[in-house]
């Protein structure tokens, strides 16, 4: 049967349990594992490798339950409850609603407050927020924007007596004020139209059609479940902390080179890779390194918002040099590693086609992750729980 890392057979899904076929086919009649019929003649069942793999968490964590949290804290089964995103055979979602239909169809103001309050109307979260958001102070164009976008923050915190109210509602309307003032701080000019647009005149005012990319680059980024930046907003949360820090606190964790800082590591691979593709790729594994913006464990068939972001980038900046180089970059590593790329490295393509600032990939990563934190920090405070894991100590024994 024709199998991919999808899916197993239901001799590999038994064998991987360590049960009978039998205790198999129990499973999926007690709803433990799904299967479906596989292609070809035989239409032999198939199973879901993430079923497999969830069940014998399951399993890990009654037998080991240490072992199996300190799993959990690496990149394993869940530890939290969140309502916002699922990641499902492939697919993403925020709140039931499919991502890349968002992406294509809402604005970023609605997608925000669909994670925000559950509801897809913005209302006048945002028009209120641009007429009390306090203007930030003009940032130095060579500075790191994580760098401005913190500093701005930290400034603007000072005299929001609001951002001390946890309820959703009020929450939502720091998150709208929070996300105006770092789009003031990215294009130095006060917010008059909608994120997206104050962006692409900032950064392109003679491509309006550009919004509609920046829109879904932004949607795209706005939440990914609960991943480094977002654990860290969400414990800043359950110490109390204000929006405002916890959105400092995700912008600390989103700068590292394991996180958003691929976009950095992604430029350099487009740059080596525009005067020797194969070498570039080669020269990146010759060095034991990863290849920056390909690979993605949550998607083994691919990033469905790289793909989306992507095709958009292609259809709208067909003749950009970038677009060409990314997608035989692509066909390259998809032949030889069996790679598809990551939101990463369409963010970097997006921004290079468009011509956009040093660092803009980075920006709107963040720009549109920060709708995510808010969110954690909302869920967070409801529960009015502190997040505080044990260590396993395994240093010297205390002498007796």
């Amino acid at each position: 049967m024709e199998t991919s890392a999808r899916y197993l057979s239901a001799r590999e899904a038994a064998d991987r349990l360590g049960i009978s076929l039998a205790t198999l086919y129990a499973y999926v009649s007690r709803g433990l594992l799904r299967s479906e019929a596989g292609a070809g003649e035989t239409r032999a069942r198939r199973y879901y490798a993430e079923d497999v793999e969830a069940l014998l968490e399951r399993k890990e964590y009654r037998r080991e339950p240490y072992r199996a949290a300190e799993s959990a804290l690496n990149y394993g089964a869940p530890v939290l409850e969140s309502a916002i995103t699922l990641i499902q055979a492939g697919r993403l979602y925020y709140r039931g609603y499919d991502a890349l239909t968002l992406a294509q169809q809402q604005s970023v103001e609605a997608t925000a407050a669909l994670i925000w309050l559950d509801r897809l109307d913005a209302g006048d979260l945002f028009s209120r927020a641009a007429t009390s958001a306090p203007p930030p102070t003009i940032m130095d164009v060579d500075r790191h924007p994580i760098a401005a976008y913190q500093i701005a923050l930290a400034r603007a915190a000072v005299d929001d007596l609001a951002a001390y109210l946890t309820t959703p509602e009020a929450v939502a309307a720091t998150g709208a004020r929070i996300l105006t003032l770092l789009v003031m701080c990215t294009t130095n000019q006060p917010v008059t139209t909608s994120l997206a647009h104050a962006l692409q005149r900032a950064w392109m005012p003679a491509q309006p059609e550009a919004a509609t990319l920046l829109s879904a680059a932004l949607i795209l980024c706005a939440d990914h479940e609960l991943n480094v930046s977002a654990f860290a907003a969400r414990s800043v949360a359950s110490a109390g902390a204000t929006p405002y820090d916890v959105v400092i606190a995700g912008l600390a964790a989103l700068h590292g080179h394991r996180h958003g800082g691929h976009t950095a590591r992604v430029a350099a691979l487009l740059r080596s890779a525009a005067d020797d593709l194969p070498g570039a790729v080669k020269s990146c594994l010759a060095r034991g390194e990863t290849l920056p913006g390909f690979g993605h464990r949550l998607y083994p068939d691919g990033d469905p918002r790289a793909r989306l972001l992507l095709t958009l980038t292609a259809t709208q900046c067909p003749n950009a040099p970038v677009v060409q180089l990314a997608q035989s970059l692509c066909t390259l590593v998809q032949q030889t590693l069996a790679l598809q790329p990551t939101i990463d490295f369409a963010l970097e393509v997006m921004a290079q086609a468009l011509a956009l600032p040093p660092a803009a990939a980075l920006a709107i990563f963040a720009l549109g992750r920060t709708i995510g934190w808010i969110g954690h920090a909302s869920e967070q405070y409801a529960t009015g729980q502190l997040i505080r894991p044990r260590a396993r100590y395994t240093g010297r024994q205390a002498a007796s």
